[in-house]
């Protein structure tokens, strides 16, 4: 930031006093401007061994398979803001959710925390950030086309947990590499 959004007076970016990294400083008040990570939220919701699947009707990855999950709002705890993201999504409610998945995505300044939830009756459709809502089995799935790194690790994990007959907590970073070695450029079918 080249100004301070209170007061207009010019910023630095240096290391305060006390601290170990650097950060936005407005000149004439000495206020401290800190950029911390965003949550991602979401939910990997189950019925009938099937799982819920939305694909993108908006950037980034239009067109390219997720789990219903967005960013957590202010004055939201995680599990509501991963029910209200699956309500938005894919017009869906969910019961028995439990955490699952906590994924630590440092080049990009976010953490994507995922629970396990059971799909609350069977109603579910696309809502505005979808094109579609499915259930999909494992084998179903489109591997290739998923839109982010983090989607294919929780489910990848949900998957082997389901097989092994119990689910546990998992915890994971993704550096730049990991992320750019899963992260497939393919264009997605559309058609």
């Amino acid at each position: 930031m080249s100004f301070c959004p209170n007061c207009g007076a010019p910023a630095e970016f240096r290391v305060p006093e006390g601290d170990d990294r650097k950060r936005n400083i407005c000149t004439a008040s000495g206020e401290i401007f800190y950029d911390n990570p965003r949550n991602v939220v979401g939910c990997i919701v189950e019925h009938e061994g099937r799982i819920l699947m939305c694909r993108r009707a908006i950037e980034p990855r239009l067109g390219f398979w997720t789990l219903p999950a967005g960013f957590l709002e202010l004055g939201e705890t995680i599990f509501e803001g991963a029910a209200r993201e699956t309500r938005e999504e894919a017009q869906a409610e969910v019961l028995d959710a439990a955490l699952f998945a906590m994924i630590d995505v440092t080049h990009i300044g976010q953490v994507h925390i995922f629970y396990r939830a059971k799909l609350a009756g069977s109603h579910y459709g696309a809502g505005q950030e979808s094109q579609f809502v499915d259930l999909l089995s494992e084998d179903e799935i489109d591997w290739p086309q998923l839109a982010f790194p983090t989607i294919y690790r929780a489910l990848e994990r949900y998957f082997a947990d389901r097989r092994a007959g119990h689910f546990g907590l998992h915890t994971e970073s993704l550096g730049s590499d990991d992320w750019k070695a899963m992260h497939l450029a393919r264009e997605p079918n559309v058609g």
